[in-house]
């Protein structure tokens, strides 16, 4: 972790609200201009693949998991990942630290679906010290029209052996395969015109396509950056609301009742 991905890399990515806009400006400036710890994302061209939105997500900044990373509910942030999309690149690097990384799980729930994915670097090896990008490869079996889930284990410890704290990271994301020539009137595909119609609309393959501002498997997701703060809710693109007590663009300042 297409249109995030969650895909993306589908290590993650990678997007509900909280998720797309986990990254705020000045946190990827500091990592611009410091890099001297672990960080692992996805970058902006492939999240904006997935999203529509231009940004890169975080999966590890800095030597830290994101939080949204350890929320149970993850997946469920994400969208599937198309169909038309086979691979999530994902970006990483170890600054001036060393860390180590063992993927020791890549599987897949339906086999039927989608085949285990498969990384294009070593199962197991050192991260390097400068960014540099490797893929999660998502072959369908080509056997069955479907949406399956997948799982990756990431593994990473330091020189010493010690994990990196709320390590190992463990994603499961969606993938969707659609075996051409088949036909395309299921449940899936009635559900996807049904539901695509508010916000977005179902192309030939039957998956929804997000206008630029939105979202999710069905586009009903819409983004905020900088992400709505003290508990706002992004209610449209761009558009935050605040809980009493609040206010600002972002429900970033408390009310002034003087």
């Amino acid at each position: 972790m297409a249109r995030l991905p969650a895909a993306a890399l589908y290590l993650l990515p990678l997007c509900a609200t909280a998720v797309v806009v986990c990254t705020l400006k000045h946190k990827q400036q500091q990592l611009q201009t410091k890099k001297d710890d672990l960080s692992l994302w996805i970058d902006e061209q492939q999240v904006k693949m997935y999203s529509g939105l231009k940004m890169p997500i975080y999966a590890i900044m800095e030597g830290k998991v994101t939080p949204y990373i350890l929320d149970k509910n993850f997946e469920q942030y994400l969208p599937v990942i198309p169909s038309e999309v086979g691979y999530v690149n994902f970006t990483w690097m170890s600054g001036n630290k060393n860390y180590f990384y063992m993927f020791d799980t890549l599987d897949s729930d339906d086999k039927n679906i989608l085949e285990p994915p498969t990384v294009t670097v070593k199962i197991d090896g050192k991260i390097p010290k400068r960014p540099k990008v490797f893929s999660i490869l998502l072959p369908c079996s080509g056997n069955r029209s479907g949406i399956a889930s997948f799982n990756i284990r990431l593994l990473i410890q330091n020189r010493k052996g010690r994990a990196l704290p709320d390590t190992p990271l463990k994603v499961k994301l969606r993938k969707e395969c659609l075996v051409r020539g088949t036909s395309k009137s299921t449940s899936l595909d009635l559900v996807c015109d049904k539901k695509c119609e508010n916000n977005g609309w179902c192309n030939a393959d039957k998956i929804c396509q997000c206008p630029e501002g939105y979202m999710g498997q069905y586009c009903k997701t819409a983004l905020c950056y900088p992400q709505c703060m003290n508990n706002g809710t992004c209610v449209a693109p761009g558009v935050c609301r605040c809980p009493l007590g609040f206010q600002g663009p972002h429900c970033e300042g408390g009310n002034n009742f003087n």
